[in-house]
């Protein structure tokens, strides 16, 4: 009676635990076809074929999903949007977690993260009945369904880890809602603004859309409640996250319309490395330069020494706080920081010149060469005060009539050979005449004439 029959078997997971062994009860309901019930039991009964072990129900429902995907795939196009002929578009929400961001360069311009990229969206002609809520498939199964063409506008360079397996997930679950999840390494451009350097803000977007799809076919949005999400604890290292809002944008090509994603992170950076490596050396430096000031002006080779070095000290600082810097046209906060550091020390080195000159050269000062101070040596007083009267008219006051009536006195740079070849002088100009070096220097002697101890000084 059996024989003629035809019965179809829904199958029902009941998980039993009895004693210390787990196992599975296994109801089939019998339905006829063809006019035709079972005999016994009544129709609509429940039969208890007894307790099956787990691995046997496993294969029956691993089965069963498969016969359910070759039936929804049998005649499944994937190569047309899931609203293809309903006259509206398709809708697919989005939503990010960001695992790890950074570094963020300068010198390119562009800037990496990590996250987890996730898309949805329902494609009716997936839908099944059945226990199963949802079903988690092989990544194999992308191949054979309709999936989003998402690229990112501003991306430089993309791509999914694949250790130890391609890192995606597809979900499918009993509407025909799908949950496309990848990881994902994500290197973007970000236009930066850096006249404020380093105390500068900047924001750096990440824009995302259809690549074929316009506004009228595929329409993308932010997934509510959880849009844009960080892994807690996720920090930068030269920058704070001040915040990441996102909005929906409409990007208008020669193509048409395309509805596209725009999420902007803004961060600011942090100072502490710029003032610990640039700001305080310099500041350093340039008080170091004043040093100058307190060394005597006739050490010329000292005071023009500490001048260069700390010039060159600076441009060391300049070329290495710019070398992770692009070449941009126009200058920076820290730029005008160095370029006014340069000043003061230079400043420094042309204050020098200054006493350098107005106090020896533009003074008077009569370089002597070796045979002119010879002649010198021999000299008698009264030769002697006669010819240094007259030099006294080489001064640049010549035109004062008192100038002839002044003496003149030596110079702290007016040596002699040696202490025991003196220069026979009158008793009137010693009090004029000071040494201020000692007498056995080899530096070439100079004489000075001098128009008023009141205007030049000693």
């Amino acid at each position: 009676m059996m024989t003629s029959r035809r019965l179809s078997f829904f199958v029902v997971l009941v998980p039993l635990t009895v004693c210390k062994y787990r196992y599975h009860a296994l109801e089939i309901r019998a339905t006829t076809t063809n006019g035709f019930a079972p005999s016994s039991p009544s129709w609509g009964s429940t039969w208890t074929i007894g307790r099956v072990p787990r691995a046997t129900v496993n294969d029956i429902v691993s089965r069963n999903i498969t016969m359910v995907l070759e039936n929804l795939l049998m005649n499944y196009e994937n190569s047309q949007l899931p609203t293809h002929g309903k006259g509206v578009p398709t809708v697919v929400k989005t939503n990010i977690l960001i695992r790890s961001m950074g570094p963020v360069s300068e010198l390119d311009m562009d800037y990496s993260m990590d996250c987890y990229f996730r898309q949805s969206w329902r494609d009716s002609r997936l839908s099944f009945l059945g226990p199963i809520k949802s079903l988690s498939l092989s990544i194999k199964m992308l191949e054979r369904i309709w999936r989003p063409d998402t690229y990112f506008y501003n991306g430089k360079h993309s791509y999914v880890h694949t250790i130890t397996v391609p890192n995606k997930l597809l979900r499918i679950s009993q509407d025909g809602d799908i949950l496309y999840s990848m990881r994902l390494t994500i290197k973007a451009k970000c236009p930066m603004e850096l006249r404020n350097f380093p105390m500068d803000r900047q924001s750096c977007p990440l824009i995302m859309g259809s690549y074929a799809y316009t506004s009228g076919q595929l329409v993308y949005e932010w997934q509510e409640g959880s849009s844009v999400n960080f892994v807690p604890g996720m920090a930068l290292s030269q920058f704070d996250l001040m915040g990441s809002p996102y909005r929906n944008l409409t990007f208008v090509r020669r193509e048409g319309e395309f509805s596209v994603l725009q999420v902007s992170f803004n961060l600011q950076r942090h100072t502490g490395y710029f003032l610990i490596q640039v700001y305080v050396p310099c500041v350093l430096i340039v008080v170091l330069s004043w040093v100058s000031f307190w060394i005597h002006r006739e050490a010329t080779s000292d005071r023009v020494g500490l001048g260069i070095t700390t010039v060159l000290t600076l441009s060391t600082i300049s070329l290495d706080s710019r070398t992770d810097l692009p070449k941009v046209r126009y200058a920076t906060a820290l730029d005008w920081f160095l370029l006014m550091s340069f000043g003061y020390c230079i400043a420094t080195l042309l204050e020098f010149a200054g006493v350098h000159y107005f106090t020896k050269i533009g003074s008077g000062e009569i370089p002597l060469d070796d045979e002119e101070w010879e002649e010198w040596k021999g000299i008698g007083r009264e030769e002697f005060e006669d010819t240094l009267r007259t030099m006294i008219s080489c001064s640049p006051q010549t035109d004062h009539p008192e100038i002839l009536d002044t003496s003149a006195r030596r110079r702290g740079s007016l040596m002699m050979e040696s202490h025991t070849n003196e220069i026979p002088v009158a008793p009137s100009l010693l009090p004029f005449l000071q040494n201020r070096r000692r007498w056995n220097s080899r530096r070439r002697p100079s004489l000075f004439c001098h128009c008023g101890d009141s205007f030049y000084i000693a």
